[in-house]
């Protein structure tokens, strides 16, 4: 296996992902951005996605797909799209499938195709060896660092402002605060953060609320 590139921990990724989820359920699309049960989901609106399953013993399993840049034709994929297949699972530790069972059903069923499989053994992110493009950079996962949530925020927040025909600026530290605070930021941090943009607080905190 190699090296997977990302550098996050799980419980670093936590707090970030609940902010994303809050700007999104605030804007009234609480799908495109959510904690489910031990999963949480990611959807840029164009067709990629990303999903981290949190398992027990630190442990977890990214898996996600960007429609454009992922040349891993993965099981039915491959023959669908007539590409020479890449095994996402090969030599990987047997908890990578069990975790992503319901993902492999939905590949047969659906077309949900899968572009990337990264396992987090509570240590580091690894992945099956391969040398095409997965397309897990290319998706730019704004859950990554803090420095990419941020800018994530902040670009959302400008764009609403527009629409709304209102002053774009975004404080920084406010930014900062709301993903310090991650699942637990309370009503006033995101009023201190949307501004005066026309959105859901009540419905932004709990989604947030869904990551702890």
């Amino acid at each position: 296996m190699k090296r997977a590139p990302l550098e996050s921990r799980p419980d670093e990724m936590r707090r970030r992902w609940a902010l994303c989820s809050a700007l999104t359920a605030a804007q009234g699309r609480p799908d495109h951005c959510c904690a489910r049960d031990r999963t949480w989901h990611y959807d840029d609106g164009g067709g990629n996605w990303a999903d981290v399953r949190i398992l027990d013993e630190g442990r977890a399993v990214l898996v996600g797909h960007d429609h454009e840049y992922s040349d891993t034709y993965y099981a039915g994929a491959a023959p669908y799209f007539g590409e020479p297949e890449t095994d996402l699972l090969a030599d990987t530790p047997a908890w990578w499938r069990d975790a992503i069972e319901d993902y492999l059903t939905d590949i047969e069923r659906n077309g949900m195709w899968i572009g990337f499989v990264y396992g987090f053994d509570g240590g580091v992110w690894t992945r099956a060896d391969y040398t095409v493009a997965d397309g897990f950079e290319s998706l730019a996962l704004p859950t990554v660092t803090h420095e990419a949530t941020a800018r994530h925020l902040t670009e959302f927040l400008q764009h609403i402002a527009r629409d709304q025909g209102i002053s774009a600026d975004v404080d920084p530290q406010a930014v900062a605060a709301a993903i310090a605070a991650g699942a637990d930021v309370s009503e006033d941090q995101l009023r201190t953060l949307f501004g005066a943009r026309q959105l859901d607080v009540a419905a932004g905190v709990a989604a947030a609320r869904a990551f702890r």
